[in-house]
């Protein structure tokens, strides 16, 4: 329903030159994967994870990191006693270690990236002044710092907002690019679900009284430097699953390498010949055998998961939140700003009998002139560009005009004479019959069609006369029906959420393509509804921002709340989008799937490259005792040496060679499960496997060549 009335417009002032601008670069920019400052702060951090407290949380690297261990002691002791075989245990004590350092590397890289962005975001905290009104209403100037949750500050144009709050008086424009990194700045007023103010970002116009909701060290800049450094990050249900298999196939594969050693001996024994295999060589074979590829990438796939998150201008607020929204099942969207433009458009007028279309069109275009929606812009300019009607100045000591009302549900304008009214049919036939007119009874049924077709009716009249109907269009975004499409392969059900009858409701969920619609919803109606797909073992994500949609936000396994939401929302919520872009949540439901597939497809990467492995390493470690194990060095590889240095150091190279893939995530495509695990397989599991070989032959080849080996 249109209205003729809307919020003061501020007024616009130019903002302080400030050479030394305190706004930051755009939260999710787009830095280079290999940025050279990332670098040097993982190459550091690399070395800084040696530490085994630390490495003890990836068994499989802590287990690699013992073995480097312990063949740098029996390194030690062969380069004192003089034994042979030193260049041989020298490189492979290096190589062991650098196994370690590389799977160190992924993790920092990922990390790096966080904490460059919080560097960032770290630099435009600043203790302002704050204009504190005290309890007699003057103002007291104090640190931002010695701001608490409860006291009320003043901020005009030019000051900077000195902690979170909600404005509680006024109005004005808001300069939020500090945290969201665009540059248009918002509007702030008391009041509503646009209330809601970000300590640091600057007012641009005007004056707004703000009742400070945060202690110091509890603001939402805060937060998200702490999230965004990632060191509150908690493993996932489907990593900490992942971890137990890759920790349980490691203690497996220790001990049946700890009982190779005697079985050696013995069979040395047996046969009177032969050799038994050295310490660096079992370490060898079983830092192959473990899932060191997985084991030394798991954790950076997970933070670099919320990084590209983070560079949508999304705040995961948990690793498991982004998780999840690869596994929804079902997606609410509101129909409002996310299916649709959020502003619907006049594009018909439909008259009565005897009524002419432009009798009608100048009187929606004069009950219309001091409306400042959309919709009422959209009548005017509809009237105007179709017929002619140019629009007119009224003064407002001629005229008297009626703003919307939830109790008349009509506006207007009563001018030289005339009562021109437009609103809800019912409304407006009621305002005819009051004053003695007639109304016939085909206008309910011109207002029924116009909502069967996803439309909203608003009857016209001219005092007495009823003129007709001007039919509203909610305009669907363009290209919406093929992206509720995509989600549909990738097996999400969509849920469009609006407060139309289910006449409306309905139409416009044909336009769009979703599979189903919850028309008149309230808080409740969300909340329950979230409820029972759960129940039915569904995975739900939505988004909303305003305080009725906190219950339903903190209910969904994915709630994304707006930045230009209430508090309260994004209190509840699990994501916060800074740029306030519902339809955001189909990126991030695509973010999710990409984390999991990326998991999925290195883990099938790294056994397959394992298995490939077992056939450079083992044939070679007992060829000196069983010679006839020869005819499995399929590979032909030159040496027993030089296949077990070969194998190890492939088995180094291919985590730091994976570590962009690990970074940018496997490619998503919006396909059904089947096909997706089709593809891996096909990539990731047979390429896994074929790698190895020519892999391991080159090395072989190369050491052989320089006499490494």
């Amino acid at each position: 329903m249109s209205t003729l009335t809307t919020a003061p417009q501020p007024t616009r002032k130019p903002p302080p030159e400030d050479p030394k601008s305190l706004l930051p670069k755009k939260l999710g920019r787009a830095r280079p994967l290999f940025d050279p400052e990332i670098v040097h702060r993982a190459t550091r951090a690399s070395f800084t994870k040696l530490n085994p407290i630390t490495l003890m949380k990836n068994p499989v690297m802590f287990v690699v990191e013992v073995g480097a261990a312990l063949t740098t002691v029996f390194l030690l002791r062969d380069l004192i006693t003089g034994a042979g075989g030193i260049g041989f245990s020298i490189q492979i004590t290096l190589w062991l270690w650098f196994t370690v350092l590389f799977a160190n590397f992924a993790e920092a890289m990922a990390e790096a990236r966080g904490k460059a962005q919080a560097d960032t975001l770290r630099k435009t905290k600043t203790d302002v002044l704050a204009k504190r009104l005290t309890s007699n209403g003057k103002i007291d100037q104090v640190p931002g710092s010695a701001l608490r949750a409860g006291d009320v500050v003043q901020c005009e144009a030019g000051d900077l907002i000195p902690g979170d709050g909600e404005v509680i008086e006024g109005i004005a424009t808001v300069d939020e690019s500090v945290i969201t990194g665009e540059s248009a700045p918002v509007i702030r007023e008391s009041g509503g679900d646009r209330s809601a103010v970000t300590g640091g970002t600057k007012v641009l116009s005007d004056q707004i009284k703000i009742r400070i909701t945060s202690n110091p060290g509890e603001t939402f800049l805060d937060r998200m430097i702490a999230l965004v450094e990632g060191a509150e990050r908690q493993k996932t249900p489907n990593e900490i699953a992942l971890n137990i298999l890759i920790a349980g196939l490691t203690i497996i594969f220790l001990l049946a390498v700890i009982t190779l050693q005697p079985y050696s001996v013995f069979s040395v024994a047996q046969a009177g010949s032969g050799a038994v295999p050295s310490v660096a060589v079992l370490v060898s074979l079983l830092v192959c055998l473990i899932p060191t590829t997985i084991g030394g990438l798991l954790s950076a796939i997970g933070i670099a998961g919320m990084d590209r998150v983070m560079q949508h201008n999304v705040l995961a607020m948990s690793g498991k939140a982004v998780e999840a929204a690869g596994d929804v099942n079902s997606l609410l969207l509101d129909k409002t700003g996310t299916i649709t433009l959020g502003n619907r458009q006049a594009v018909e007028f439909l008259t009565i009998d005897g009524v002419t279309v432009r009798e009608l069109a100048d009187a929606a275009q004069l009950a219309s002139l001091a409306d400042e929606t959309p919709e009422g812009r959209s009548i005017v300019v509809l009237a105007k560009s179709r017929y002619g009607l140019r629009g007119r100045h009224i003064p407002e000591r001629e005229a008297k005009f009626i703003p919307f009302s939830a109790y008349t549900r009509m506006s207007g304008v009563d001018f030289e004479g005339r009562q021109l009214r437009k609103g809800a049919t019912d409304a407006v036939c009621a305002f005819v019959a009051e004053r003695g007119g007639d109304v016939p009874g085909y206008i309910q049924d011109m207002s029924d069609r116009i909502s069967r077709q996803g439309g909203t009716p608003l009857a016209v009249a001219d005092g007495n006369r009823l003129l007709g109907v001007i039919h509203l269009k909610d305009i669907v975004k363009g290209g919406m029906k093929e992206r509720l499409a995509q989600l549909r392969l990738m097996g999400i059900r969509t849920v469009m959420i609006t407060g139309d009858n289910p006449l409306t409701a309905a139409a416009i969920a044909a336009e769009a393509g979703v599979d189903d619609f919850l028309a008149q919803a309230t808080p409740k109606d969300k909340l329950e509804y979230i409820k029972k797909e759960q129940v039915a073992g569904r995975l739900v994500a939505m988004t909303g921002d305003g305080t009725n949609d906190a219950p339903a936000l903190a209910q969904a396994d994915v709630g994304v709340a707006m930045n230009t939401g209430t508090m309260a929302a994004k209190e509840a919520g699990n994501m916060v989008d800074l740029d306030s872009n519902p339809t955001k949540l189909i990126e991030i439901v695509a973010i999710g799937k990409q984390l999991l597939i990326t998991r999925g497809a290195l883990t099938t990467f790294s056994i397959a490259n394992d298995v490939a492995k077992y056939f450079a390493i083992i044939p070679a470690m007992f060829m000196a005792t069983y010679p006839t194990l020869a005819r499995l060095n399929i590979m032909g590889l030159h040496t027993p040496q030089s296949a077990v240095l070969a194998a190890v150091i492939f088995n180094a190279l291919i985590i730091i060679a994976l570590v962009p893939l690990a970074l940018r995530g496997v490619k998503y495509r919006p396909l059904n499960a089947a096909s997706l695990l089709r593809r891996n397989l096909l990539i990731y599991g047979i390429g896994g496997i074929i790698a190895p070989f020519p892999g391991i032959w080159l090395i072989d080849q190369l050491l052989v060549l320089f006499r490494l080996a």
